[in-house]
């Protein structure tokens, strides 16, 4: 009988369920159903209606019950940080905060006033953000907040959906690693830094590892969905992990750039690199799924975009890119990264505001915005390629693009001119390939991850993009540091 493996893959703006089925010579993927994830803005903040999440899922679960389908495990990925306050009698307190919510804002320092901003970082080898877990629990504690203060468990966002559709509270580590609440060393979370926001071990469900099981549908959601004794399986909790899990490579010698609303660019190591220049450096540290730490750096990445798209209607990506592609190169320049971007209420004109103080042409087209905002992105992405060159224990050859991101011929080729190595483009699906691949692993049905890299290399159609340009590209780099300076200068 052919096994099935049900994959639940959340993002920051939509979410899907998917099917993946093993089929002769690789792996086949069906989408079951796609939804948005919106943010919900009540009361001066954000929040996620997880209710809404769960809702899709089981209709996707009902979808695949009413076909017939035989359904062997299900695993479910989301972004990072962002959990759930659980009462002692077993009911969500509220609807989970936002990573986006701007009641963090300034939240480490406040920490740090407390704890030391080296010993967090000593312990957690975590990049200061400060919609980390860590601080958002601060700050809650700080205010008060009641959901917190009747908080018998505390579930990252993959383990909270698992906990609705079986009763089972678990930890699972590569989620819990994005938290800044995990000693990174030990893989285990820190007794000291939870103690620091007022909670214990105990706020914690079960720790889990990826591939390992969670529990089984309870008796509500068999009879809902029509299916049976399903087991949930842990798997990459965070999108990035899973995602990483299906980088096609074929040798070590690679970085990777999870591309979506999110671009995460790193490498794999053995273990954590926590030292003073992946500290002055603000590298992250989190967990993978075979053991290895991806060492990595967030950046802003299509949020910028999808954020100009609100206002500009049904305008297709395809029609943007095209428009981008006949404008003026390197007019405009924008540091991705600068907290302007974070969430504002028109992205186009801050940047077009990020542009009038470094004192550029102001972009005022769509295209014109769009080229800034790839040609920025992809010179970011030098900027910390070049970072991780001096931390990799081996040479990066290659560039890994993965995710939604990898799609994008325009941006793909930009990277490559700016970073200057070749970049293999996809696979699009990443994550979920990802997560029905560790399912199919806790199944037997799969090897190791590096098995798995090798069927998804033979499997999987896959594009390569040779530098272009690279003078042309070295002069803009300049140009790049010389505008995210000015910006530096103007604040």
């Amino acid at each position: 009988m052919k096994q099935n493996f049900f994959a639940v893959d959340l993002g920051a703006t939509s979410g899907r369920t998917i099917l993946g089925t093993f089929i002769e010579g690789g792996l086949n993927l069906e989408e079951i159903n796609r939804f948005p994830n919106h943010l919900v803005e009540v009361g001066g903040h954000f929040y996620w209606d997880i209710f809404a999440l769960y809702r899709h899922i089981i209709d996707g679960l009902r979808i695949v019950a009413h076909r017939g389908e035989n359904i062997t495990s299900i695993g479910i990925d989301t972004w990072g940080v962002d959990f759930v306050c659980v009462g002692a009698d077993g009911h969500l307190l509220r609807q989970p905060y936002a990573y986006r919510d701007p009641h963090t804002t300034g939240a480490p320092e406040a920490l740090f006033a407390r704890v030391p901003r080296g010993e967090v970082y000593a312990k957690t080898g975590i990049q200061v953000m400060n919609f980390n877990s860590l601080f958002q629990l601060d700050t809650l504690r700080r205010a008060d907040d009641s959901a917190l203060e009747a908080a018998h468990k505390i579930l990252f966002i993959p383990d909270a959906l698992s906990y609705m559709l079986t009763g089972q509270m678990v930890t699972e580590y590569t989620i819990a690693s994005t938290s800044q609440l995990l000693d990174a060393r030990r893989r285990r979370l820190d007794a000291d830094l939870l103690r620091a926001v007022g909670l214990t071990e105990e706020n914690f469900g079960r720790f889990v590892f990826p591939g390992e099981p969670i529990g089984t549908l309870c008796e509500e959601v068999r009879r809902i969905t029509g299916l049976g004794h399903i087991p949930v399986i842990a798997v990459g909790g965070h999108d990035t992990a899973s995602a990483v899990a299906a980088v096609p490579a074929t040798n070590a010698n690679f970085a990777y750039l999870s591309s979506g609303t999110w671009s995460l660019m790193g490498i794999e190591t053995e273990a954590p690199v926590i030292n003073a220049e992946t500290e002055a450096l603000n590298v992250t540290n989190e967990g993978g799924v075979d053991g290895s730490i991806r060492l990595l750096k967030n950046i802003c990445g299509m949020w910028l975009l999808e954020r100009c798209r609100l206002n500009w209607g049904e305008t297709s990506y395809a029609e943007l890119i095209a428009q981008a592609d006949a404008c003026e190169p390197f007019r405009s320049l924008i540091n991705p990264d600068d907290p302007c971007f974070a969430n504002p209420a028109d992205m186009e004109e801050t940047i077009k505001e990020y542009c009038r103080q470094t004192r550029q042409p102001v972009p005022e087209r769509r295209g014109e915005l769009v080229r800034c905002i790839f040609e920025s992105l992809a010179l970011r992405y030098r900027q910390v390629m070049e970072s991780l060159r001096g931390l990799s224990p081996r040479p990066i050859e290659t560039l890994h693009v993965i995710g939604g991101g990898s799609r994008n011929d325009l941006l793909n080729q930009f990277t490559a001119n700016a970073i200057g190595i070749p970049i293999v483009a996809g696979p699009s699906e990443a994550t979920a390939i990802g997560n029905v691949m560790i399912q199919a692993m806790a199944a037997g049905q799969a090897g190791d991850v590096a098995g798995m890299r090798q069927l998804i290399h033979r499997s999987i159609p896959l594009k390569t993009y040779l530098p272009q340009d690279t003078d042309v590209w070295d002069t803009a780099f300049v140009h790049f540091k010389s505008c995210v300076q000015g910006m530096k200068a103007e604040a």
